[in-house]
């Protein structure tokens, strides 16, 4: 070996090439450094194996994550018009059992999928049974629950249950994929689905049909209703901001926090309590202040609470905006979903199986759209313009809920409504009071004296 030759040395400290010889006159001394401490400088700069900055594969995953969490919904979505008529020809009890027999099979194919596909398809099937239990259960409640403030506070039960899934499910998740097996959690569902069906068999005797005894509005009509419209607008553009969070949020925190597996479910648990919070507490305080006023308010909580989210820089940072996030979507459910079946009693026939198919309709596009347009528009422009885009858009749709602050009933119905023998109370909103109807009972006691 001469002393003009150049030799190269491979160090298994920092995986780098470095390039070593004599100062000759064939190479500048200026040459010489920039061979010498060009390799270094690409490994000072490199990101650490386990914060994945600027994957390729990553970001990719933002399309696949966004479209799995869709499928759900979208199958949901197609559904639920089927579903909402069917119950009012064969009752509620039947659909619902159905609906947690769809979910105990989907859930035992999660544990045991081992492709993308199979996924795909038990996520699919889990819309199916959602529809069936959702638009089932809801129709029971309000049907049984005729007072509109006895309806808001069972329904802010149910959807309290609905929070204690999404309470502990992504903790839940994350902490048994992370510390047993992928399996783990599924199996223990579906467990507890089981356990749900037998309960169901035992009380509501799901054996035969139990039409309603009366025929129902036709769908369509509902869906020409401007008020029902806004009401379901408000459940589903509230609901498409945590739709975009679940497949977006993770992704980019594992790109810009470094986050482990088992943070990325636990920082959806600030927005599930609050969720069950909110569900609960605007059930009863919803009636009180104003259907309309508690939705308009959680919309704008909505809206600002995702505009602060991209300015976290760690997992502590996400608390406030997620709490406030899963708060304010309580706020909205709690008050939408009563306002549905109130809507239906003030302008339509008192048969709630179609307003709520419309209702979990609503829910299901914000669940649809939000994670696979989410997704997409996080891989192209990213993540915090996605935030932006639907921060901005329940903040401008929170006015309209002032529409529903006095809904006009239409004249047939109110003529109903005033019979001495309607057995149905309705409440009415009004800029003074709330008005009770029928209004016979003030009548009697007038007569009697």
């Amino acid at each position: 070996m001469t002393m003009d030759s150049v030799q190269s040395i491979f160090s298994y400290y920092d995986n780098s090439m470095i390039l070593i010889g004599n100062e000759s006159d064939k190479a500048a001394p200026g040459e010489l450094q920039h061979t010498q401490t060009e390799p270094m400088t690409v490994n000072a700069t490199a990101a650490p194996p386990d914060c994945p900055k600027e994957d390729k594969d990553l970001l990719n995953e933002n399309v696949q994550v966004g479209l799995l969490f869709a499928s759900k919904a979208t199958v949901q979505l197609i559904t639920n018009p089927f579903i909402g008529p069917l119950t009012n020809r064969i009752g509620y009890q039947i659909p619902l059992f159905a609906g947690f027999c769809i979910m105990f099979v989907s859930t035992i194919m999660f544990a045991f999928s081992g492709s993308y596909t199979l996924l795909f398809i038990a996520r699919s099937l889990q819309g199916v049974g959602s529809s069936c239990s959702s638009v089932a259960g809801m129709g029971m409640l309000a049907s049984v629950y005729t007072d509109d403030e006895e309806r808001g506070n069972a329904m802010g039960i149910a959807l309290g249950g609905l929070a204690m899934g999404v309470l502990v499910g992504p903790p839940f998740g994350s902490i048994m994929y992370e510390f047993v097996g992928k399996s783990s959690p599924f199996l223990v569902l579906a467990a507890l689905a089981l356990f749900d069906g037998a309960v169901q068999l035992l009380v509501l005797q799901p054996s035969r049909a139990q039409a309603e005894s009366q025929k129902g509005t036709p769908l369509l009509t509902l869906m020409k209703d401007p008020y029902i419209i806004i009401a379901a607008g408000s459940i589903c553009f509230a609901n498409m901001a945590i739709a975009m969070l679940e497949p977006a949020l993770p992704i980019w925190m594992m790109e810009t926090m470094c986050s482990k597996k088992w943070q990325l479910g636990v920082a959806f648990l600030p927005a599930s309590i609050s969720y069950l919070i909110g569900t609960n507490l605007f059930g009863i305080l919803a009636h009180k202040m104003g259907r309309w006023l508690c939705a308009l308010l959680g919309m704008l909580i909505v809206g600002i609470s995702i505009l602060c989210v991209p300015f976290a820089k760690n997992i502590y940072g996400l608390i406030a905006p997620n709490f406030g996030v899963g708060f304010a979507i309580g706020m909205v459910d709690s008050s939408m979903m009563p306002i549905m079946g109130y809507l239906v009693d003030l302008r339509h026939v008192s048969v709630y199986g179609s307003v709520y198919a419309i209702a979990d309709v609503a829910f299901c596009m914000g669940f649809a759209i939000g994670p696979s347009a989410g997704g997409a528009i996080a891989k192209a422009i990213g993540f915090p313009w996605l935030m932006t885009i639907i921060g901005i858009v329940d903040i401008l749709f929170a006015p309209l809920c002032f529409f529903l602050r006095s809904p006009p009933a239409k004249e047939e119905k109110m003529a109903i409504l005033m019979d001495h023998n309607c057995p149905v109370k309705t409440k009415m909103y009004t800029q003074n009071n709330i008005q009770s109807y029928p209004i016979g009972d003030e009548e009697e006691y007038e007569s009697d004296e």
